[in-house]
Parts: C-alpha cells; sequence; structure tokens
C-alpha cells in the first residue's frame, strides 16, 4: 500500500508543474517596484556570479534570490510577463526590489519611465553550471 501511495504521489508531482529536478520551489512572490541597468554604465561589468553583463540578456538583480533563480517577472501596470534569470545582487536603490536588463525593460514596457510596479514569481532554479560564471548571459 505504502508504494501504491508513494507512485500516486510522483505521478501527481509530475502533472502539476513542478519544476525540473535539483531546481528549488520558489512558490512566494514579491510585489514592488523594479528598475534597470543602465545600459553605458553596466555593459561588460562582472556580475555577481562572475558573468559580464549583457544589455540584450535575461540578466536580472535581486537582493536574496539565490543565483541561478529563474523568475517571471510582471509589470503591473500593463500585464506584460518576462522570464529572468537572477545572476547579479542588487538593486541597491531605496525602494526596489529588482533590476533588470535594459533588453528586458523594453519588453515589459517599462523603458521609458525607468521603473514600474512588478510581481516577481519564482519558477525554478538553473543547473549548477549556469551558476559559476558559465550561464546564458556569457555567449
Amino acid at each position: 500500500m505504502y508504494f501504491r501511495i508513494a507512485a500516486s504521489a510522483v505521478v501527481l508531482l509530475a502533472f502539476a508543474g513542478v519544476p525540473e529536478a535539483g531546481a528549488e520551489n520558489h512558490a512566494h512572490s514579491q510585489r514592488g517596484n523594479a528598475s534597470y541597468y543602465h545600459p553605458h554604465n553596466f555593459t561588460g561589468r562582472p556580475m555577481a556570479n562572475g558573468d559580464r553583463f549583457d544589455p540584450e540578456s535575461n540578466a536580472a538583480a535581486h537582493r536574496t534570490l539565490p543565483l541561478g533563480t529563474v523568475a517571471d517577472v510582471t509589470n503591473l501596470e500593463n500585464g506584460e510577463t518576462r522570464r529572468v534569470v537572477i545572476e547579479d545582487r542588487g538593486p541597491y536603490a531605496r525602494g526596489r526590489i529588482l533590476d533588470v536588463s535594459p533588453q528586458t525593460a523594453q519588453e515589459l514596457g517599462m523603458r521609458h519611465d525607468g521603473v514600474a510596479p512588478v510581481e516577481v514569481r519564482p519558477v525554478g532554479r538553473l543547473p549548477n553550471r549556469a551558476r559559476d560564471g558559465q550561464s546564458g548571459t556569457d555567449d
């Protein structure tokens, strides 16, 4: 009977959209203001994970989410959502919870204003090899 219950639980989890193996489930979301990296000041500079910042990437900075966390960011003013990878620490401006790349800011519709209210919802983690300075933002 224990085997049948355990097998049922595995099947339910497989169909429940659980993040890939090895991913941590950060079910909590956070709301606050997001801003974006200035492309001229940060392009090519190393981020906390060791990669160099690329303004065309989906890199983002958060103070506490683990590096390599994949998160969906929704602009609460227009409903646009984009997926980012936490690769840096920050933002350091008071009252902000996230910095995104200029490309992501454009896609979220926040580039003109520079700041927008967002919801950040972690959805998983990248494999370990992508958290040691060899992630997808460094081609």
